[in-house]
């Protein structure tokens, strides 16, 4: 097995995080604050996640909280968006990232650290542009109208060894009702205006890098936040 690679300009081509056109996209940040998404119980969330009333897992920025809701809204009936995670402060982000490159070496001993960097990237983005610590990215599945979750295919944060790839957003290997469900649940948060990262059928943002070189924005509306 090799880090996954491609060509600039291929059909299908998935574009990692750990790519220098991500990082080279400007930053101009709007300054939009970050918001608890349990905060007015709109939102169904996780409670597994829950740590207390101060928990940087549910904070998002404004913007992308209500393009969160929009897509709720434009699910089918029955159907929940089930918000897990959204900010992530940077430290936890610099953790997250050197423990799975760390697990990638001990895998892969014979790797060059540029293919352990962009490898480790399909899974937990690289510290410096993560959409998480900007409060852009959150982690979302789908629910039903009683809060149960839905097979989509793999557990939430699977990683593609796990997963023998069936983490990414396209993965042929899940079945045909899963398939279904990461359909409905990508229309409506493109819908909304949200863009996923193609390894990560749950991470989908906003405002971020990321987001501003798939939609084709000049810059990122917003940037690392130390809170």
């Amino acid at each position: 097995m090799s880090a996954p690679t491609a060509a600039a300009g291929t059909a299908g081509e998935i574009v990692l995080m750990s790519d220098p056109r991500v990082a080279a996209v400007p930053v101009r940040d709007c300054g939009e604050r970050l918001v608890d998404v349990r905060e007015g119980g709109a939102l169904l969330v996780d409670v597994r996640e829950q740590a207390g009333p101060e928990a940087a897992f549910a904070l998002l920025r404004k913007g992308v909280l209500r393009r969160l809701l929009r897509a709720d809204e434009l699910l089918p009936r029955g159907l929940r968006l089930l918000f897990v995670e959204g900010y992530r402060p940077p430290s936890l982000q610099r953790h997250y990232f050197e423990e799975y490159a760390e697990q990638l070496r001990a895998l892969h001993p014979q790797w060059p650290a540029a293919e352990i960097h962009a490898a480790t990237s399909r899974y937990v983005s690289p510290p410096d542009i993560a959409p998480h610590s900007a409060g852009a990215a959150v982690d979302v599945t789908l629910a039903d109208a009683e809060g149960r979750e839905l097979d989509l295919g793999t557990r939430m944060n699977a990683d593609p060894e796990e997963s023998e790839g069936a983490c990414y957003t396209d993965a042929d290997n899940i079945s045909a009702e899963a398939r279904a469900h990461r359909t409905v649940l990508g229309a409506a948060l493109t819908g909304a205006g949200l863009v996923n990262y193609p390894t990560e059928w749950w991470h989908w943002s906003y405002g971020d890098r990321y987001w501003a070189l798939a939609s084709g924005a000049p810059s990122a509306l917003y940037g690392p936040s130390v809170r």
